[in-house]
C-alpha cells in the first residue's frame, strides 16, 4: 500500500474544504435567485441585482485559488462536481414540489411553488452560464499564468474573472428573459448591474486571493508559481 505523504494529506483536506464551499455557494445561488435587491453605491450607481449573485464571487475566488495552488485539473474537477450538485439539487426541489402539502403545513403548495417553482429553469440557465464562465475563467487564468511565468497574480485573477463574469451574467439574464421569467425591458439594467457588481467584487477579492495563496504556499512549502500535485 502506497504511503501518503503528510503534506499531500493536509493539502487534500484543504482542497475538500474549498470544494465544499464552492459547491455550497453554487447551489445556494441557484435556490435564492428569485429575490432582487438594490444597492446604492455611494450615490454613484444603484445596482439592481438578484441575491443569487451574492455567493457567486466566492466560487470564482475559490477556482482561482485552486488553479493557483492545485493546478488546472483540480480546478476543472470542482467545476464538474458543481454541475452534478446543481442537477441533484434541482431533482430534490422538483420532487419536493410534486409532493402534496398537508392541510397543516406552514408552507403550502402554492407558496412553495412561488418560491421554488422557477428553480428548474433557473438552474438550467445558471448551469449553462456557469459551465461557460467557469471553464473560461480557468483557461484564461492559466493562459495568463503561463504568459507571465507565474508572476502578476492580480493580472490573471482579474483578467480571467472579468471576461468570465460577463459571459455568466449575459447568459443567465438572456436565458431567463427568453423563457419569460424576466421582462426584456429589464435585460439591460440587470446585465449592467450584475456585471458591474461582479467586477467590483472581483477587484475587491484580489487581496484575499493573495492572502490565501500566501498562506497555502507557506503551509505546503511551495515555490512561487509552483503547484502541488495531488
Amino acid at each position: 500500500m502506497k504511503e501518503i505523504h503528510p503534506q499531500h494529506y493536509s493539502a487534500y483536506k484543504v482542497y475538500l474544504v474549498l470544494a465544499s464551499l464552492f459547491i455550497a455557494s453554487l447551489v445556494a445561488s441557484n435556490l435564492i435567485f428569485q429575490k432582487f435587491f438594490y444597492w446604492d453605491f455611494f450615490g454613484v450607481y444603484t445596482f439592481e441585482i438578484s441575491v443569487g449573485v451574492l455567493p457567486y464571487p466566492i466560487t470564482f475566488l475559490i477556482t482561482d485559488l485552486i488553479s493557483e495552488i492545485y493546478g488546472k485539473r483540480k480546478a476543472n474537477q470542482i467545476v464538474t462536481a458543481g454541475i452534478f450538485a446543481s442537477l441533484f439539487s434541482m431533482l430534490i426541489v422538483y420532487t419536493a414540489q410534486m409532493a402534496p402539502a398537508t392541510s397543516w403545513s406552514p408552507i403550502n403548495d402554492k407558496l412553495f411553488s412561488k418560491v421554488f417553482g422557477s428553480t428548474v429553469i433557473a438552474v438550467l440557465a445558471s448551469m449553462l452560464a456557469y459551465l461557460f464562465a467557469q471553464y473560461i475563467d480557468i483557461q484564461l487564468f492559466h493562459f495568463w499564468k503561463k504568459l507571465t511565468k507565474g508572476k502578476h497574480l492580480w493580472l490573471r485573477n482579474n483578467c480571467s474573472t472579468f471576461l468570465s463574469q460577463f459571459v455568466d451574467t449575459f447568459t443567465v439574464v438572456f436565458l431567463l428573459c427568453s423563457v419569460g421569467k424576466i421582462a426584456w425591458e429589464n435585460f439591460s439594467i440587470l446585465l449592467l448591474s450584475g456585471f458591474l457588481f461582479k467586477v467590483l467584487i472581483a477587484a475587491l477579492d484580489t487581496p484575499f486571493l493573495y492572502l490565501g495563496t500566501y498562506i497555502l504556499r507557506r503551509k505546503f512549502n511551495l515555490k512561487p508559481a509552483e503547484e502541488i500535485n495531488l
